[in-house]
């Protein structure tokens, strides 16, 4: 893809080294996948069967509850009526957003980057529509996977990236303002990143901006985890809230890896990677 191997057949390999390595250990307490568990080109009469295979690979993880992210090749594929319970996400009218605490100090926000989105949605619903709308606005091509005349953080206005709603944008403000009351560390989650400086700009969410806006109201957000920019990214904005964008293990050559765990302390969080994904320290006390 644009002069990129992607290696397929190879990233099952990857899903299983990764769960072999974390289930040598005995304190994980989830785990999570940042979205895209089957690529755009898969033949349509096996996305559900190659859905389920990779499902399977990660519910041999034995440290607790794998939790799901959908990414835009998971809806070239699928519905969300059919995507949703394959990926066991429990939420009403189709919504892939919710919260967990697998540790009462922490709290992980888990957002749905298409929530707003030309894709997944059926074509007549009013997500689509609105998702369509921007798309004619913003995007000047024909084809509206092109940046082609768009220029700088305009170029994020591509059909496969998405927005987050008002209603999501509700329930992430009430799930910060409770996490606030309850001294809670919150961790955000998304397949679309949310710092231009951690990502490249075609790959990020239509409305980042106005989500950063709203989590940068709280002191309670510290990191913020994406997936979608295959290549992986770090950065620190404004307000000291990390940003860390994770390699994909899709672009690992045969023999090589692109998967990690987290250590989480009261002062820092810690990703130890594995092989292409770089570890990083990132510490809550803003350098003096």
């Amino acid at each position: 893809f644009l002069g990129v191997p992607w290696y397929y057949r190879h990233s099952i390999f990857v899903l299983r080294r990764a769960v072999k390595e974390w289930n040598t250990h005995q304190k994980h307490k989830f785990a999570i996948n940042f979205g895209d568990i089957v690529d755009g080109f898969c033949p349509k009469d096996q996305s559900l069967g190659t859905i389920k295979k990779l499902v399977d690979e990660f519910e041999m993880f034995r440290g607790g509850p794998v939790h799901h992210i959908i990414g835009n090749h998971c809806l070239y594929n699928l519905p969300r009526s059919e995507l949703l319970p394959l990926l066991k996400i429990k939420t009403l009218d189709g919504r892939a957003y919710y919260d967990f605490s697998p540790v009462p100090e922490y709290r992980f926000v888990v957002l749905d980057g298409y929530d707003i989105s030309a894709i997944g949605w059926p074509k007549d619903h009013p997500k689509t529509l609105e998702a369509l709308k921007i798309l004619r606005e913003k995007n000047p091509n024909e084809n509206k996977n092109s940046p082609i005349n768009m220029e700088g953080l305009e170029r994020r206005f591509l059909m496969f990236n998405g927005a987050i709603g008002k209603e999501q944008m509700k329930w992430l403000d009430d799930v910060l303002l409770e996490a606030t009351k309850l001294k809670q560390k919150v961790v955000i989650c998304c397949h679309l990143p949310l710092d231009p400086g951690a990502a490249s700009e075609k790959g990020l969410l239509w409305n980042y901006d106005e989500v950063m806006n709203l989590i940068h109201k709280y002191n309670c957000v510290k990191v913020c985890l994406a997936g979608h920019y295959h290549r992986g990214g770090y950065s620190i904005d404004s307000h000291g809230i990390h940003h860390r964008v994770l390699e994909a293990a899709l672009e690992c050559p045969p023999g090589t890896d692109a998967f990690g765990y987290i250590d989480v302390y009261d002062d820092r969080i810690s990703l130890v990677g594995t092989d292409r994904m770089k570890s990083t320290e990132m510490d809550f006390t803003p350098p003096s």
